[in-house]
């Protein structure tokens, strides 16, 4: 049975959402398992860290920070659009080798509008990248029969431990992988898991370290990040959450009807179960309901 989220405004019940959610000890054993975890799921750019796996594997030269990035959804802060920027520069490309669509950001403050600002374009300048170490074709780099997007898969097959059920097209154009929360988590817990000098644990510290570079400054996932230092956390479209902690601890979150508003307080919800939790997180495991700008209700997990 699935978790059921409820909106709760002047003491009714105004609207609930239904969330499946797997959690595993460090052991990787089941500890709460909720709703439709083994049927194929749509994880969108909670795939992020697998991509860079795959693009690391095959000749990507990031670290630090700017290989956060290239696991973000980043939200168009300056130095997101600079760092994407230096690694197309890097490589020896400017923005028109973008293939992602052009997008204003995530960043209300700012206005302009591009391909760089589209929040996947550090995902997209790592792409190109690895093409040009590889001197593959730059033109048709989201193409699924592409040598990197074939390389991609093969990593997201290895990780998850199953066959990809389907694949379609990402929001930023890349292909998507369908597979289960199941191999989701799975594949999550191998990025601590691995040896210290591993392409895996690379991505993992890059991104703990990093938090603001995976999504933006004042991101739920980057607030997550700061109050649990040991723990990576990914989000993706239509309200997807994977995230592991540095002893294996790891999960994943899907709302049904892809609202955002409930996923962050069932990933709080997931990480509690795991006896993961900090003062951080009372505010973004219970979101308050506002009328009139003030308080009237909020939003509960049964």
């Amino acid at each position: 049975m699935s978790l059921i989220v409820e909106v709760v405004r002047s003491g009714f019940v105004e609207s609930t959402h239904h969330a499946h959610m797997l959690t595993v000890d460090a052991q990787g054993r089941p500890v709460e398992t909720r709703g439709a975890v083994h049927v194929p799921a749509s994880p969108r750019s909670s795939m992020k860290p697998l991509q860079a796996l795959g693009m690391l594997r095959n000749g990507l030269a990031l670290e630090n920070e700017l290989l956060a990035l290239a696991c973000g959804s980043h939200s168009g802060e300056s130095f997101h659009v600079d760092g994407a920027r230096k690694i197309l520069v890097d490589a020896g490309l400017d923005e028109s080798a973008l293939r992602c669509p052009e997008d204003y950001p995530y960043d209300r403050a700012v206005t302009e509008r591009g391909r760089v600002y589209m929040n996947c374009s550090g995902k997209h300048a790592a792409m190109l990248a690895t093409c040009v170490a590889n001197d593959w074709p730059l033109t048709t780099y989201l193409e699924p029969a592409h040598p990197l997007q074939r390389a991609i898969r093969q990593t997201v097959e290895e990780l998850t431990g199953e066959r990809v059920a389907a694949s379609g097209v990402d929001g930023c154009g890349a292909p998507l992988f369908f597979v289960s929360m199941l191999g989701v988590t799975k594949a999550f817990r191998a990025f601590p898991m691995s040896s210290q000098d591993s392409h895996e644990r690379k991505i993992f510290d890059a991104m703990r370290a990093y938090p603001e570079w995976t999504s933006g400054t004042d991101r739920p996932e980057a607030r997550l990040m700061r109050a649990l230092p040991g723990l990576m956390l990914k989000a993706g479209a239509e309200a997807f959450d994977a995230f592991v902690f540095e002893d294996g601890r790891a999960g994943t979150v899907k709302i049904e009807d892809g609202s955002q508003r409930a996923r962050v307080p069932v990933t709080v919800a997931a990480l509690r179960s795991l006896g993961l939790d900090a003062p951080e997180l009372a505010e973004l495991g219970a979101p308050v309901v506002l009328g009139g700008g003030r308080p009237v209700g909020e939003l509960r997990i049964r």
